[in-house]
């Protein structure tokens, strides 16, 4: 038995963000459910109070789930949505409705289930971990809701990730790519082979188009399970997009029927893919042969937003922000630079965590980017801004490089370059800042620009 952290209740959310930091960090895994589970129990089981609609991969997982649960609440079914890491605000975590729970509520919602860590802290080796804690605060807020459906996205893997305690009636899987190595494994059909565990007996299973050896361990689960599979690219998918003023326009082939004239207020050929899967998705957790209302479909994704992910934040100059963490998913973002936007320059802020493949994120990112300021986030698990910027020096060259260790300082350098393009041989007011390479730097950077509040701790 190990100490654990203090049992009175909180008084705000600042109190429950201490008490759950307290505990082992959200970025450390264990191969264990056992404390989950006991947790759970103690809660009364409340995952299984609704229907689960769980999903993982690489990328894409927040932007997808924030799809899906926007179409089911235009369906008229009341939703709970549970994503992370949060970009600005520990709330954001915990969705009923399509909004956060507010402070109170969140502070209920940590104070109705402590009591019960505590005895589970008490019976195991260390105590419950913060993302144990807040998976069970999610699950017991959505069964007390009550919500008719919950929207959950893993936060690591999928085996033994915390949220799979649900048994999901549909499973989703956006495209799984090499990221997690030291917990996951170092190759896609490896960390495939982790990811899948969320797929349980009888589930609708809906994925991406997958690489030949992942899209191998997907088929193998399903077919263990006894599950049904839909495939992007084969049984639905993107007909047409077309870039327009703020986002695009698409035609979806889903399970049940096409879906015309559909605007996604998202920029990216991968936010488009994004909508196929949500559209597929939630065609299989409605069931039957008809298709959605055509009009239900334009409207809810009209309405989607995902904050931190192409975000435009203010102009003159633009500040575009990503969450793109590795080179899967800045490859995705440069893409969709090059589709939707015509910055000249563009010049980046970077702060990446140090357990992440920042090389091959940089490699990336090159291509698009004039200048390159390297800088950090608060947390410890940051990568300092001077080791950064000399793995970014033997990608960009000296001259292409400057360091800001202060994200404040940072942003303001790459605006004030941004504004003065003939330094770059471009046009003066066509630049454009681009801040990215950690949720968490998009996530201070957003707080920054904004002035929304001061950002919890992840």
């Amino acid at each position: 038995m190990t100490d654990f952290p203090d049992a009175r209740p909180a008084q705000t959310t600042a109190e429950v963000e201490d008490a759950l930091l307290s505990r082992w960090p959200e970025s450390r895994l264990e191969p264990s459910l056992d404390r989950i589970q006991a947790f759970t129990e103690l809660l009364g089981e409340p995952q299984a109070n609704y229907p689960v609609v769980h999903l993982t991969g690489t990328n894409g997982k927040t932007s997808t789930a924030r799809m899906i649960e926007t179409l089911i609440r235009g369906l008229g079914l009341r939703t709970g949505r549970f994503t992370s890491p949060h970009l600005e605000h520990i709330n954001e975590r915990i969705v009923i409705d399509g909004e956060p729970l507010d402070d109170e509520a969140f502070v209920r919602a940590f104070n109705d289930v402590a009591p019960y860590t505590h005895l589970v802290d008490a019976e195991s080796d260390h105590p419950l971990s913060f993302f144990e804690t807040v998976v069970g605060m999610a699950y017991a807020a959505f069964a007390d809701a009550p919500v008719d459906v919950a929207v959950i996205e893993v936060g690591m893997g999928g085996s033994w990730d915390a949220t799979n305690v649900a048994d999901a009636s549909v499973a989703v899987l956006t495209p799984i790519a090499v990221d997690h190595t030291q917990y996951l494994g170092s190759t896609a059909a490896e960390i495939a082979r982790e990811k899948v565990g969320i797929i349980k007996p009888g589930a609708t299973v809906v994925t991406a188009i997958q690489e030949p050896d992942v899209a191998a361990q997907i088929e193998a689960r399903v077919a263990e399970v006894g599950g049904v599979l839909a495939r992007e690219g084969v049984d639905f998918g993107v007909q047409t997009r077309v870039p327009a003023v703020g986002g695009q326009l698409l035609s979806l082939q889903g399970l049940r029927g096409t879906y015309d004239d559909v605007f996604l207020p998202l920029y990216g050929a991968h936010q488009a893919q994004n909508a196929a899967i949500a559209l597929a998705a939630v065609e299989a957790f409605v069931g039957g042969e008809e298709p959605l209302g055509a009009e239900v479909v334009r409207d809810a994704f009209a309405e989607v937003t995902s904050p931190g992910r192409l975000e435009i934040v203010r102009r003159s100059p633009t500040i575009v922000l990503d969450a793109a963490h590795n080179p899967h998913g800045a490859a995705a973002l440069v893409a969709a630079l090059e589709d939707s936007f015509t910055f000249s320059p563009l010049i980046g802020v970077v702060g990446v965590m140090s357990d992440k493949d920042y090389e091959g994120l940089l490699s990336t990112l090159e291509p698009v980017l004039a200048h390159i300021v390297c800088t950090q986030n608060s947390t410890a698990r940051a990568m300092p801004a001077d080791e950064l910027a000399e793995v970014a020096r033997g990608i960009f060259g000296q001259d292409r490089v400057s360091v800001a260790r202060s994200l404040v300082n940072a942003i303001d350098e790459a605006a004030a370059l941004a504004e003065v393009g003939g330094v770059f041989g471009e046009g003066l007011g066509s630049g454009g800042v681009l801040v990215t390479g950690s949720v968490i730097t998009v996530g201070e950077a957003r707080t920054i620009i904004t002035h929304s509040g001061p950002r919890g701790n992840d």
